[in-house]
């Protein structure tokens, strides 16, 4: 596999890893799915280690790239969902609003 050898990190809604294609890739998953790449497509890997390619052109669209000087393990707030029994004993909050949290 030849691709540019930093990765980068990436956000949507989720935190991805990923590095452009430098040549051509051709893998199958471990769910067996074939994945193709052309130079300049990305390689995309999330937090639990699954593998895809993407079109430049698509990532591109989507992704944010993550500066390096700004990320730091300090500024990445991990959230853990509560467990499906849990959520039939929580009670919803009408003024609830999603936790931000951001570094200066």
């Amino acid at each position: 596999m030849h691709v540019k050898s930093n990765w980068n990190l990436y956000r949507t809604r989720f935190l991805v890893r990923a590095r452009q294609l430098t040549q051509p890739l051709v893998f199958t998953d471990s769910l067996g799915r074939e994945h193709c790449g052309q130079p300049g497509d990305y390689l995309l890997e999330t937090s639990d280690g699954i593998r895809r390619i993407t079109s430049r052109a698509l990532f591109e669209d989507i992704y944010v790239l993550l500066s390096p000087e700004k990320l730091s393990l300090s500024s990445v707030v991990v959230q853990k969902r509560p467990a499906p029994a849990d959520i039939s004993r929580a009670s919803p909050s009408p003024r609830a609003e999603p936790h931000h949290s951001a570094t200066a």
